[in-house]
């Protein structure tokens, strides 16, 4: 069954939540505070070894109660039910949306089309791990009979972005192996990685689901063809796996049957980590953490499907945002991680919240109306707070963020972890309460002021009511770092329910995909056409000539 079409807007929660926003959006969060002492407890979830702290925002119990309804309105547990159950709730690509069925337990019934999808599953997870298990021992070698000592996956997108940033935010958790990625089509990037691999002892993994993606089959082939220099045609077979469904591509290739690891068209690639994509990752930290990881994700899925909606950490979340994005006119949302290892996630939740939820038109087919998807960026703490906190702290800009950290370190270094996390706590009080001028006066009060220095009050005023939502976790390990990645992935989703889009496809992309098509047969001609705009031909001709 596909998922009901209900416009937000004429529904009678969100008329509350308009009337509601005109009572509540100038109020200081100071004053939220002091007028509900019991404020964090009412607003804050502590689940297994997460303590989210929401209490920071600026809402209500009122507005949480009518952000509910809202969700009740839009029959968000009818849409929960569909998710998980297999229904094509990818309409505009006929297909279901099953990344939860791969963290889910054997004992699991998951049907498609009347199969239960559970059985497969397993299937390709314990190939996974016995090509894990015989490549981090060194039982399958390479052509020359040496142990394999670096992976280069070979893949863009969710075939990327996935597994790079699980594979360098467990980077504690690593064996031997070498891990590099290569993704962009520019040749530069993969030259840069190829130069210090030896072809005996490398391993690639090609990822792609049509096995027809252009830039990873520029790299790939341009890889292949690098590596043939080196070793025989034979040793391709020793050296090259593939997750895709386009079997006959991939044994043209030259990469042999036994070595494809499949994927199914109800697994989204911005959602693909957990499935044979999660390849790499299951061989840069071993499949016992990979499976953790897994486990920790489907821990997540049992929260978001179980859990009332005021207790429910992702609906609360994407709650929070069509809050922020619809009635205060916020633009884009911060993600901060107070970990090194969390480098890259925020540039994963970029493709996962955009690509999904960038829409304009409805699930009738209409044009909405109103504002969908968020910007999303950020950078770890505290390199962070040197670089763009000054335009969150005082900018014209509401930018809503979440704080992300831990209570334990990795290495167990305490005096820096203790530094790193005061940073975490003062910046999103700071953020909350700002300073006023009479604290700027009274931080001053047994010093003359001159002059001059009477003249910068005005800058070091921080108006604060800056909203935060913590997330505190016990320690970042597998699956501690699966329940978050879940964690924002059903965000996405009850977003995208909220909104009335389909979150699942992205025909955005695809327009620059096929011009490009017709561009790089002009670059590689002698001719120049009059297909474009003149800008666009200028461009082109200029760098034809220069080249």
């Amino acid at each position: 069954m596909a998922l009901k079409s209900i416009n937000p807007t004429t529904t009678e929660s969100w008329k509350k939540l308009q009337s509601h926003f005109e009572t509540i959006k100038a109020k200081h969060l100071k004053d939220l505070f002091d007028a509900n002492p019991d404020r964090v407890k009412d607003l804050t979830v502590k689940w297994e070894d997460f303590y989210v702290d929401f209490s920071k925002n600026r809402i209500t119990d009122e507005t949480l109660a009518l952000l509910i309804e809202l969700a009740n309105e839009v029959d968000l547990k009818d849409a929960i039910s569909k998710y998980f159950n297999g229904d094509i709730i990818n309409a505009t690509e006929g297909r279901a949306v099953l990344h939860t069925a791969l963290r889910a337990p054997e004992t699991a019934k998951v049907l498609v089309n009347g199969d239960n999808v559970i059985p497969e599953v397993f299937e390709v997870k314990a190939k996974i791990k016995k090509f894990t298990e015989d490549v981090v021992s060194g039982e399958h070698k390479g052509y020359t009979g040496k142990a394999i000592t670096d992976i280069v996956n070979i893949g863009i997108g969710g075939s990327d972005l996935g597994p790079a940033m699980v594979v360098d935010s467990l980077q504690y958790y690593k064996n031997h192996l070498n891990t590099h990625f290569v993704s962009n089509v520019d040749g530069d990037h993969y030259n840069e990685i190829i130069r210090s691999l030896n072809p005996e002892t490398t391993l690639f993994v090609i990822v792609s689901k049509t096995f027809t993606t252009q830039e990873t089959l520029s790299n790939a082939n341009s890889i292949r063809a690098w590596f043939l220099e080196l070793l025989p045609q034979e040793a391709v077979s020793k050296h090259f796996v593939a997750v895709s469904t386009n079997i006959d591509s991939v044994k043209a290739f030259g990469i042999d049957e036994e070595n494809i690891f499949p994927m199914k068209d109800w697994v989204g690639g911005r959602f693909s980590l957990w499935s044979a994509v999660g390849l790499s990752i299951s061989l840069a930290v071993g499949y016992n953490n990979f499976e953790s990881l897994l486990h920790g994700a489907h821990k997540m899925d049992e929260h978001f499907k179980h859990s009332d909606f005021k207790e429910n950490i992702p609906v609360i979340s994407a709650l929070l945002t069509v809050w922020y994005n619809n009635f205060f006119n916020v633009e884009s949302e911060a993600v901060i991680p107070y970990t090194q290892y969390l480098s890259q996630f925020a540039t994963y939740l970029q493709q996962g919240i955009m690509e999904s939820n960038g829409k304009y038109v409805d699930r009738s087919g209409k044009v909405t109306g109103y504002q969908t998807g968020t910007v999303i960026w950020g950078e770890p703490g505290t390199n962070s707070q040197h670089a763009f906190f000054q335009l969150i702290h005082q900018g014209t800009k509401l930018i809503p963020a979440d704080f992300i950290g831990f209570v334990e370190s990795l290495h167990g270094n305490k005096d820096h972890h203790n530094k790193l996390m005061s940073n975490y706590f003062a910046q999103t009080e700071a953020l909350m309460n700002g300073k006023t001028e009479a604290e700027v006066l009274s931080e001053l009060e047994n010093q003359p002021i001159s002059e001059e220095e009477s003249k910068l009050l005005p800058f070091k005023i921080f108006q604060g009511n800056k909203p935060t939502t913590s997330v505190l976790i016990e320690r970042l390990s597998p699956e501690s770092l699966g329940k978050l990645i879940a964690m924002y992935e059903h965000k996405i989703f009850v977003q995208g329910i909220v909104w009335n889009i389909y979150s699942y496809d992205q025909f955005g992309v695809e327009l620059g995909k096929q011009l490009a098509k017709t561009i790089l047969k002009e670059l590689n001609s002698e001719t120049n056409t009059t297909l474009h705009d003149a800008s666009t031909e200028h461009l082109i001709a200029h760098f034809k000539e220069k080249q």
